[in-house]
């Protein structure tokens, strides 16, 4: 089997962004959160919205989402992007060791005030903070060496060296044409969210280019969402500290 390439992110980090780029190399199959669609809308949702009623799909499940990927494997290089809380009761040595493992982390108070502004409605148990520093930690534990982390202000302020040192960290070559596309990405045709409302950004950009650190005062959003954050940045800050510094 060939490579597995799992950037394990948090909804709202810009991630979407990596995977295009990843996307441009063109020597990877690269898939865009494929247990996501299983947990949100397969078979037998996982999501704790879900309401009967809601769009379900027969026949996709988490099971079969990963034998599509070693499938998909069997055949080549993949890179998949996705969240840990969307397979964390799948978590053990068998199953982790069939991937060569990354994360990316972004500040929660960006990652949740996005959320709120897109789905004012999220619950907490789809933030997924706990559970990428569960992931990281139990890695960690199996591994004997922590698995690399980028930070998603690191990518947005320099991304040429964040990506080059994210390419070393994973074992593939760094291919730096892939930072540059033309706009009007199609992500509808990748994404299985409503159409990929949600990368509008991604649409109008022209790759991975430098830009300035934002900052969002918590203390201005709603209390649900303070409380959610408060309750999320010590995930945030265990990964951070241990986060690959572009050179």
């Amino acid at each position: 089997m060939h490579k597995i390439i799992a950037l394990w992110a948090v909804p709202r980090s810009t991630s979407t962004a990596f995977e295009w780029m990843m996307r441009q190399r063109g020597d990877l199959d690269c898939l865009h959160e494929p247990f996501g669609e299983a947990w949100y809308q397969g078979e037998d949702p996982f999501w704790p919205r879900w309401t009967p009623g809601d769009k379900t799909t027969a026949g996709l499940t988490l099971q079969s989402v990963w034998q599509d990927i070693q499938q998909r494997a069997e055949k080549g290089p993949v890179f998949i992007k996705d969240f840990p809380h969307y397979v964390n009761h799948m978590w053990d040595a068998e199953f982790l060791s069939n991937f060569t493992h990354a994360f990316l982390i972004r500040d929660p108070a960006l990652t949740i005030t996005s959320m709120h502004d897109k789905w004012p409605d999220f619950d907490a148990a789809e933030v997924g903070f706990p559970e990428q520093r569960a992931l990281y930690d139990l890695l960690t534990a199996l591994n004997g060496t922590p698995p690399p982390v980028i930070d998603s202000n690191d990518l947005l302020e320099t991304p040429e060296k964040t990506v080059e040192a994210f390419c070393e960290a994973v074992g593939i070559p760094f291919i730096k044409e892939a930072l540059s596309w033309e706009p009007g990405a199609d992500t509808g045709q990748y994404s299985w969210w409503d159409g990929g409302s949600f990368h509008e950004n991604l649409k109008r950009s022209t790759g991975l280019t430098p830009q300035k650190r934002k900052y969002v005062d918590i203390t201005e959003a709603p209390a649900r969402v303070q409380h959610v954050h408060k309750r999320m940045k010590p995930h945030y800050d265990r990964l951070y500290a241990n986060r690959i510094i572009p050179s």
